[in-house]
């Protein structure tokens, strides 16, 4: 027999009863109304403007694309709760909607600070390649550490480049399971399987909030840990105030929605002034619509745009390893690429197909291991210098033609007769000893495919 969900406490938590008025002929759902109101429409006025400038100074797109997606976070939060007050029979949709933008607004974060240290991929996986040191994973991963073989059971903290995969994949991997849940519980609610009120295994509601608590926490706690690496090295980017500001956001309004539904529960009851709906629902709402304005106004000192204006000084990308000596390379800006009213910005935010791929390359790295990653970085890493050519198979022709071959003045076999003008020339423009790598560690040219000397150097190493 199929359980069904307790319809007196799903018609209790829609169903308004008689309120008392308590001024101005004003129920306390009428100024709870009110009050949202003017907060959204504060925080979104603020935000859109916030976001705005940054796209009318729309001079580092690699960053500033992902500035602008957590700003996006404040709004719609704001609006979701507002339409909480507003229409409490659909409430469950706006807020299962709304927050699944929370998962974006992590990995735009993750991002973000990615591109702080290097501005693509290829240059963020050789940073993290040569980073030390790796801190030890925090609690409670360090205690599973403490009890599974330590160092060298699963807990182990692995090499920089290891330890980058872990988070990637920890955070990409929470927004494609929270759109997945986000679909699941609004269909489920459609057709009257999800029962917020019950947390029985039959309704969706209970599998709902397991699973996505689940994959929240292993996701903000890469982060953090995320947040406790870079922490030094990413101090003149003030990343503590960007961290309090994001987290704030997220979890604020989590933990007071709980602590009104436990206390609900228990010894909150329903009143002649407020019935159980703005109870449940209403009160939880507007205390976030009123956050959301605050958190607008936060937001315009933890994501400022003077950075990005053209007046702004540059930046150099820091060190993976502050012992060691690395070439500084200049955080570049170019010309305003936000389009006619930054219009062409918003869209380059809004467009989130990268991550898409990001999420791609994490579950690559889950199901197939990162055999492949470790593979890449063995050849990106290879010195050419020390290759000895002569061991490679079938070069012993070649070594032996080379050795007969007429030599320039810097003694370099030239196989091909030319003017003695021009060969003079090209002889003495040669580099005397090419490098493919201005460094170990970090990448060859983009577009650079692995050839057979790579593989045998490998082999031998």
């Amino acid at each position: 027999m199929q359980q069904q969900c307790n319809e007196t406490l799903e018609e209790l938590l829609v169903t308004r009863g008689h309120e008392a008025v308590i001024v101005w002929s004003l129920t306390f759902h009428d100024l709870a109304c009110i009050i949202a109101a003017g907060s959204t429409l504060l925080a979104v006025v603020i935000t859109l403007y916030h976001i705005w400038t940054h796209a009318l100074n729309y001079s580092h797109p690699l960053e500033q694309r992902f500035i602008i997606r957590i700003l996006f976070l404040v709004p719609i939060y704001a609006v979701s709760s507002f339409l909480q007050v507003q229409w409490v029979h659909y409430g469950t949709y706006f807020k299962i909607v709304s927050d699944c933008y929370e998962a974006f607004a992590i990995a735009s974060f993750f991002a973000l600070l990615c591109s702080y240290v290097a501005p693509d991929l290829h240059g963020q996986k050789a940073w993290f390649r040569e980073m030390r040191p790796v801190k030890p994973w925090a609690f409670p991963i360090s205690l599973f550490a403490k009890c599974c073989c330590g160092q060298r059971g699963p807990c182990r903290t692995p090499s920089g480049f290891g330890w980058f995969n872990v988070i990637w994949t920890g955070i990409y991997n929470y927004c494609f399971i929270r759109v997945v849940m986000t679909i699941s519980a609004v269909v489920a609610h459609f057709f009257h399987r999800f029962c917020e009120v019950s947390l029985s295994a039959a309704f969706a509601h209970l599998w709902y909030l397991i699973i996505n608590g689940l994959a929240a926490n292993v996701a903000i706690f890469c982060l953090a840990q995320f947040c406790v690496q870079l922490s030094k090295t990413l101090k003149e980017h003030n990343i503590f105030i960007k961290t309090v500001a994001i987290k704030l956001v997220v979890f604020l309004p989590f933990f007071q929605f709980l602590a009104i539904s436990i206390a609900t529960s228990t010894f909150l009851h329903p009143t002649r002034v407020i019935d159980f709906p703005d109870l449940k629902i209403g009160i939880p709402a507007l205390l976030q619509c009123v956050e959301m304005a605050c958190f607008s106004v936060l937001n315009l000192w933890a994501f400022p745009y003077t950075p990005y204006v053209a007046e702004a000084p540059e930046t150099l990308y820091p060190s993976p390893d502050p012992n060691r000596s690395f070439p500084e390379r200049v955080n570049e800006r170019q010309p305003p690429k936000g389009g006619f009213l930054g219009l062409r910005a918003i869209w380059d935010a809004v467009n989130v197909w990268d991550v898409v791929k990001d999420f791609g390359r994490g579950a690559r790295l889950m199901f197939c291991g990162a055999r492949h990653e470790r593979r890449k970085a063995r050849l990106e890493s290879v010195n050419y210098d020390s290759i000895d050519l002569t061991t490679l198979p079938g070069s012993k022709g070649r070594a032996a033609e080379h050795e007969t071959l007429p030599r320039g003045p810097q003694g370099a076999a030239l196989k091909h007769q030319g003017s003695a003008s021009d060969m003079g020339r090209l002889v003495d423009d040669a580099q005397a000893n090419p490098q493919t790598n201005l460094y170990r560690g970090f990448p060859s040219p983009p577009g650079r495919r692995p050839s057979t000397v790579d593989e045998h150097f490998i082999k031998q190493s």
